[in-house]
């Protein structure tokens, strides 16, 4: 069945029914009011008659998935764009599938393009590339997304009051918690994660029932107790980046949004205020739960080894999680390298901006500055992929 996360709905309606912001609070009411009881019935209704229309779904199991965590901003998207470039191997969630989680409603959607390619020329996919432009023009220089673009899978959870995308809408941090979710009861957690691995399903198959599926969420970061318990044979890799570079450039991104969306700039020190301090459990909590499952195959990649030689960091990835690496998967990752090497962000940033202390950061994690030896220096920028 559709899975709704009551409790989160109901503390998001509470919460913009008492925003003191109007434009902030008519646009979330009109969200949380209107469209998500529609949309969410519909996907409900979907999902409870993909059985009856593709029987073979129920023999479809998900088999050693990998899952690509850690910090935002600390190469998670690289590192996932590359390996999804093994085609053959690899399935991913596309954006547009996300809003969409019913196998029913991807097929269709799937067969109208086909339509639309062969008898209307390409019509109604020019009309979305424009809206795509105008959608996501703003962010495209700091993170490329698309309709057809791989996407983290947790907006998969979106109309279900569960995703951490919500956050991005609505600056409720330390209100709603979609993060620490191997902190949730054991009910709770398995009905979410059972919830998940059932629109992984749906995804594989109609990729196709023998690929890996292949996911990047930097907010699984908080579940990855959850992860491995919902599916045993699961592979993960933890890309490490300086933390200097990645929670400034995580809050810089994340108030973009919130600017745009006019919510006020007390809320949004509240909740930067509790994201920086969630930052410090990003880093630690996956290499913690993994030096506790040394059985789960994964693989901890440095970002400095990542940009100076991806193609390098990637078949350390395979040789990790015991992946064979295909002989035309690996001259596509030569050729990529050129590319990820020439690419440069717009996106700057500073820790003073966002009054944090460089110092206090290495306090906190001196055990992980030792280990992977980031310097003690802090940048101004983000120069790099």
């Amino acid at each position: 069945m559709f899975y709704f996360h009551f409790a989160n709905y109901r503390t998001m309606v509470r919460l913009a029914w008492r925003e003191r912001n109007p434009r902030a609070r008519g646009y979330a009411l009109a969200v949380l009011l209107l469209a998500v009881p529609v949309v969410s019935a519909f996907h409900a209704l979907c999902f409870a008659l993909d059985p009856v229309f593709f029987p073979g779904l129920m023999r479809t199991t998900v088999r050693a998935p990998v899952f690509v965590l850690g910090h935002a901003r600390s190469g998670t998207t690289l590192i996932h764009r590359l390996l999804s470039k093994d085609r053959g191997r690899f399935s991913t969630f596309a954006l547009y599938e996300m809003y969409f989680p019913s196998l029913l409603q991807k097929w269709t959607l799937r067969k109208l393009g086909a339509v639309d390619r062969h008898h209307l020329g390409g019509r109604i996919a020019a009309l979305l590339r424009r809206w795509e432009d105008q959608r996501y023009g703003a962010v495209r220089q700091v993170h490329r997304m698309g309709l057809h673009e791989p996407e983290e899978d947790d907006m998969v959870l979106y109309y279900s009051c569960a995703s951490g995308y919500w956050i991005t809408k609505l600056p409720y941090l330390g209100d709603l918690d979609f993060y620490d979710v191997d902190a949730w009861p054991a009910r709770k957690r398995r009905r979410l994660m059972n919830f998940y691995r059932e629109c992984v399903r749906r995804q594989l198959y109609l990729n196709g029932a023998e690929k890996t599926h292949l996911s990047k969420n930097p907010i699984f970061a908080g579940r990855v107790e959850a992860l491995i318990e919902t599916f045993p044979d699961a592979r993960i890799v933890v890309p490490v980046r300086n933390p200097y570079e990645t929670i400034p450039s995580l809050l810089k991104l994340v108030r973009g949004g919130w600017k745009r969306l006019g919510w006020d700039a007390e809320s949004q020190a509240r909740c930067l205020a509790v994201l920086a301090e969630q930052s410090f459990h990003t880093y630690r909590h996956p290499l913690e739960v993994l030096e506790r499952h040394p059985e789960t195959p994964h693989a901890v990649v440095d970002y400095r080894d990542l940009v100076a030689d991806p193609a390098a960091a990637i078949e350390h990835i395979y040789e990790r999680l015991a992946i064979p690496i295909a002989p035309e998967y690996q001259a596509l990752l030569s050729s990529e390298e050129k590319r990820v090497r020439s690419h440069r962000s717009g996106h700057t940033y500073s820790l003073a901006e966002f009054d944090l202390e460089a110092d206090a950061i290495r306090l906190r994690l001196k055990d992980l500055f030792d280990r992977f030896g980031w310097d003690a220096a802090t940048p101004s920028g983000d120069p790099t992929p």
